[in-house]
């Protein structure tokens, strides 16, 4: 069984991405329906969007346009 990743941070930007746990709300609440398989790619799609997020925070923070 696959842990559900919320960390409680639990606010949504303009593409209904939470800022937390990086998924999108659709992934949020499909959650407990989704098999393993499916939960493994939310967790790495998640990964990727908060990788993401902070890469484009840091170049902001650089000066460097995103």
């Amino acid at each position: 069984m696959i842990d559900n990743p919320c960390v409680r941070n639990c606010c949504l930007d303009q593409a209904d991405i939470c800022l937390g746990c990086g998924r999108h709300v659709d992934e949020i609440t499909g959650w407990h329906q989704a098999t393993d398989v499916e939960k493994q790619q939310i967790l790495q799609k998640a990964a990727a969007r908060l990788q993401q997020r902070e890469a484009q925070k840091t170049q902001a923070s650089l000066g460097k346009p995103t």
